[in-house]
């Protein structure tokens, strides 16, 4: 049966593959609907000319096609490319939009067959245009699949009843082949050196390789799967050319799932740094995109003891912020661990804004330390001694100050949290008895063995000295608080009083104390090579560096 579209279409990409332009061959390969008239045309002679079942007759018509592939003037073949080809038209043929699923097999096919052509030496660069927009159409599918689990039980069903041991998930199976792709444009073999030519630009595939790693990245954030992106970090690390080469949309995008995946490992100092110059690279004008990236960031700069300021929260794609990070910051400056308690407790205001961005635990468990070291700092301020530099008298406070102010805050946050009741309560039926008595014992007055006759405690148990001692203990292992603990007279007193003053040696700043024994080198952030020496100060060899070894002489000769 003639199909005259078909083989006019394959004229058509025989001459832009002739003329090696990679952005017309991505026009006109269209798999997103709604497609145009011709193409409808096209579906219509395929499924009439090569209906299911005959995909060999289909590639021999694509090689009769395109013969010049199939033995190039060099000597290789591409024979990949002519498969892609069989495989574009099936999908065409076959696909329905209606059926996500059966869409989602097709277009991972096709998409596994695009980067199977892409690692071609020399003819691979003109398909990854085409690479990353089927990549990108692939991404969207598996998210909002993942997003429906209605429509994928049927295959979870298949896999728990697989005895094989095979338990890849789809999203696992979109993901494997985003980073066949991604390893094909990072390990390109076409180009010389570290992949950048003369004029400091990325050189062949190496041009995508942030493209194709944030789609990889984008997958693993969406659908849970965050701890699969650290080999796409590592491998970047390793082979990647220097992130500032590439446009500022890759960089940011880049950056703000790295500081996110730091942020998931409670690596906060590297989260900040990566998410800040994420923040700082995206325009002003892109608020959506910078409303995105501040929740972290200044969930990340809390933990370390560096508040937002006003002029911060005072700009567009901070609005609604200050009204949930304000008034953390205020009870945790004022050494409030009552009123900072509420605040991620079921009736907290706005516990679950931080719950579905993953903010609460950090917020919660991290900031409340900082919250001990302003209550240490508060007792000192009511209750402390300053001491006599005369007399070589440190500045003190007495612990059992600290403890009262402790015990009264417990009782306080505890009485908060019960002023209501607790949420929704849920009904188990195994909990439930068909009637009101079984095996002659009243479910009310049932007791376990195990624990009859212990007494119910009224709350949860005070603190005491050990906790106080042990707290106190840990801001200063910390740096958090400058001085020591004498454990006979159950006091804290501050050193360097003398020369920094009483607050500042005995309360330094927890932002500055973290900074300066905190590194700025954050892995997967691949940075420009320093050179050995750099504003007259040589710097010590590393990875990259040249060492010219025509003047060296053996060991133990003098200079000359």
């Amino acid at each position: 049966m003639a199909t005259p579209t078909v083989e006019k279409f394959l004229l058509e990409v025989s001459r832009v593959l002739r003329e090696r332009n990679g952005p017309q061959l991505q026009d006109i390969l269209v798999i997103e609907p709604p497609l145009p008239p011709l193409y409808n045309l096209m579906v219509n002679e395929l499924r009439n000319a090569f209906p299911s079942g005959q995909d060999d007759a289909l590639e021999d018509k694509c090689t009769r096609a395109l013969p010049e592939y199939v033995e190039m003037e060099d000597g290789s073949s591409w024979t990949a490319f002519i498969k892609f080809m069989r495989q574009y038209f099936c999908f065409l043929r076959d696909v329905n939009v209606e059926n996500l699923v059966e869409t989602f097999q097709l277009l991972r096919n096709l998409v596994k067959q695009s980067v199977n052509a892409l690692g071609h030496g020399s003819m691979g660069v003109v398909l990854l245009p085409t690479v990353i927009a089927f990549s990108r159409a692939l991404t969207k599918l598996t998210i909002a699949l993942h997003k429906k689990p209605q429509l994928i039980a049927h295959l979870i069903r298949r896999q728990a009843a697989d005895e094989s041991g095979s338990r890849s998930t789809l999203v696992d199976t979109a993901a494997d082949v985003l980073r066949d792709a991604f390893s094909g444009c990072l390990n390109d073999r076409s180009v010389t050196g570290a992949g950048v030519g003369s004029d400091g630009r990325p050189m062949g595939k190496k041009i995508s390789i942030y493209v194709i790693a944030n789609l990889c990245l984008k997958l693993y954030f969406e659908c849970d799967k965050i701890r699969s992106a650290e080999q796409i970090f590592v491998n970047i690390q390793n082979g990647s050319p220097p992130l500032s080469l590439y446009p500022a949309s890759q960089r940011v995008t880049y950056l703000y799932y790295l500081g996110r995946y730091y942020f998931v490992n409670n690596h906060f100092y590297r989260a900040q740094l990566a998410l800040q110059s994420a923040y700082d690279g995206c325009h002003s004008k892109c608020v959506q995109q910078r409303s995105r990236i501040l929740p972290f960031l200044i969930t990340a700069c809390m933990t370390l003891g560096r508040f937002p300021s006003q002029a911060l929260l005072r700009r567009p794609e901070a609005a609604g912020l200050a009204e949930k990070f304000l008034p953390i910051c205020r009870a945790i400056s004022r050494g409030d661990l009552a009123t900072f308690r509420s605040f991620f407790g079921p009736e907290g205001p706005h516990t679950d804004y931080f719950l579905r961005r993953r903010l609460l635990l950090p917020l919660r468990d991290r900031c409340e330390v900082l919250v001990w070291r302003s209550m240490a700092r508060k007792t000192f301020l009511l209750a402390g001694s300053q001491g006599d530099p005369g007399a070589r008298k440190a500045p003190t406070f007495d612990l059992h100050d600290l403890l009262r102010l402790t015990q009264v805050l417990e009782r306080r946050s505890f009485g908060q949290t019960q002023k209501k009741p607790i949420g929704k309560t849920h009904t188990n039926s195994i909990f439930m008895f068909q009637n009101s008595q079984q095996n002659g014992i009243k479910p009310e007055l049932y007791v376990d063995p195990d624990v009859k006759g212990v007494a119910e405690p009224a709350g949860p148990p005070e603190p005491t000295m050990l906790d106080i001692e042990s707290m106190v203990s840990s801001l200063i292992y910390q740096g958090f608080l400058g001085g020591f603990i004498s454990h006979r007279q159950l006091r804290f007193a501050i050193r360097g009083a003398k020369e920094k003053g009483s607050l500042n040696a005995g309360f330094p700043n927890v932002w500055e104390v973290i900074k300066s024994r905190s590194s700025d080198a954050v892995p997967g952030w691949k940075r420009d090579e320093v050179s050995s020496v750099r504003n007259g100060v040589s710097r010590p060899p590393g990875p990259g560096m040249v060492i010219h070894l025509s003047g060296a002489r053996p060991a133990g000769t003098p200079p000359m």
